[in-house]
């Protein structure tokens, strides 16, 4: 018997099949597809419908190897969501959280709540596409949407509403909205009072491993295939990517590394307090009772959307080749934080590159190599920032960096992470968000008696890269210009 894992990041989605045998977990990736998002006039949106026709390819394909599923999970990015209409229909296409009419409603809205009330209601970092401040611009528009919607369903909420018919509210994205409050386990009242959204809008939160219904009779007449469990999985994909981290001991630091990088460590209970919120850090729903104490890092984005740009010059570079660039061109030239609002949007990257160094006064890269190594000298040197954070806010010292995710094929990336922290780097699994989910349904079948028991597993289905820091005294001091260039502190 077999179980089946949808992971949806934010650039492309795959169908994982799982089996559980002698200890060990099989994975197999059944199928793969793009998740292109859609400019349509001034609006940016996801193709939730298109997503949901993949889904049922992936269910196909598993009909056709003739497989019997035990179960279904679904992960996929945060704080996006559609709304249900009183018909139960989805009302519109769900915006991407890069869509421009975010800009500026965070600074709106902090001149109507103080931040430190908002943060010591739920604990969530800020940022200008958070569910709160998308939210918030549709009330300052107006929008009919809000006047329609009887049901608040983020993605994968919506996803699995396609499939069973159900509307239930998944914990781990619930808690990125910044509209759910930790501290008393519910949607905090006060802020939906704040945007005047109806409290019946948003409904009860299921815990990860929790049942969530069965594929609906017209999928499964579609489809040809019998109906089959679904379960509410850590449905935000780093929640599920934290779950599959291959630790041995409870106090660990992770790194999920993709698009968006994000770098915490796990906790029993949410940290909310001044220094959290100075750092802008988030307590993110975990799976089995934790929280995921982290910070949001721009990620590999930067040097996607610099290679989608080299490609309309005409310059078209595979990753691999990007990466042979950086490596040869001169080490600590230009640094750049990843994080900087300028490298938020689509668009021209190498150009803001160059932007970023004239205006903090470096030398700006001078060609492709160049370009690379300063996004990901950057990226290292942020890393070893974030977890320095990680170990003040959590009092914990951790004697290294677990990363896991897609960006882990990126070695390069692995051994300057290790060289910028001075400390090893244990990478794998890459595809963390499907093992994770996978292991959660397992759980949730009484295959695996607890996430721990889940770990030890991972650990010894999947192989796990060491690398050891090298060139200590360069990278420190690298690092204190690094710090001194970003005015990071």
């Amino acid at each position: 018997m077999a179980i089946l894992a949808y992971d949806l990041g934010a650039s492309s989605g795959r169908a994982i099949l799982g089996r559980l045998t002698s200890r060990k977990m099989e994975v197999e990736e059944l199928h793969r597809f793009p998740n292109d998002p859609v400019q349509a006039g001034d609006r940016l949106h996801w193709d939730i419908l298109r997503l949901h026709h993949e889904i049922k390819q992936g269910l196909l394909k598993a009909k056709h190897q003739g497989l019997s599923l035990e179960s279904i999970g679904i992960d996929t990015w945060a704080v996006d969501f559609g709304f249900i209409g009183g018909n139960g229909e989805l009302l519109g296409n769900p915006y991407h959280y890069r869509d421009n009419h975010t800009d500026g409603m965070m600074e709106r809205l902090f001149e109507e709540m103080a931040p430190a009330d908002i943060f010591e209601r739920t604990g969530i970092q800020f940022l200008p596409f958070n569910t709160i401040f998308q939210l918030y611009a549709l009330r300052q528009a107006d929008s009919p949407l809000l006047r329609e919607a009887k049901h608040f369903l983020m993605i994968p909420d919506l996803l699995r509403y396609f499939l069973t018919g159900e509307m239930w509210n998944e914990f781990s994205n619930a808690t990125t909205t910044q509209l759910y409050n930790p501290v008393q386990g519910k949607w905090d009242s006060v802020l939906l009072q704040k945007l005047q959204l109806p409290q019946e809008l948003f409904g009860t939160v299921l815990q990860p491993g929790s049942a969530a219904g069965q594929l609906r009779p017209s999928v499964c007449s579609e489809l040809g295939i019998g109906s089959v469990p679904v379960v509410a999985v850590a449905e935000h994909d780093t929640g599920s990517a934290v779950a599959a981290v291959p630790a041995t001991e409870r106090s660990f630091a992770y790194l999920s590394c993709g698009t968006w990088s994000l770098m915490g460590t796990e906790t029993d209970q949410p940290v909310i307090n001044e220094a959290a919120r100075q750092y802008n850090f988030t307590n993110e729903g975990g799976v089995f009772g934790t929280y995921r104490l982290l910070k949001n890092i721009m990620g590999l984005w930067i040097l996607q959307e610099a290679r989608r740009e080299w490609e309309r010059a005409g310059q078209a570079y595979s990753f691999p080749e990007l990466v042979a660039k950086a490596e040869a061109a001169q080490p600590f030239g230009t640094f750049i934080d990843p994080d900087d609002v300028s490298f938020l949007p689509p668009g021209d990257m190498p150009s803001r590159i160059r932007d970023y160094a004239l205006r903090t006064g470096q030398r700006p890269p001078q060609d492709v190599g160049e370009t690379v190594r300063c996004i990901l000298e950057s990226l290292a040197m942020k890393y070893r920032r974030v977890l320095e954070m990680t170990e003040e806010l959590s009092g914990q010292a951790f004697g290294g960096l677990h990363m896991v995710g897609g960006g882990i094929h990126n070695t390069l990336l692995c051994q300057w992470t290790a060289n910028a922290i001075g400390k090893p780097v244990w990478a794998g699994p890459a595809e963390g968000s499907a093992i994770g989910n996978l292991a959660v349904q397992w759980i949730a079948q009484g295959e695996l008696s607890d996430i721990w028991e889940a770990r030890r597993v991972i650990r010894d289905s999947f192989p796990v890269a060491e690398y050891e820091p090298q060139h200590g005294s360069d990278w420190a001091e690298a690092y204190g210009r690094f710090c001194r260039v970003t005015g990071l502190k």
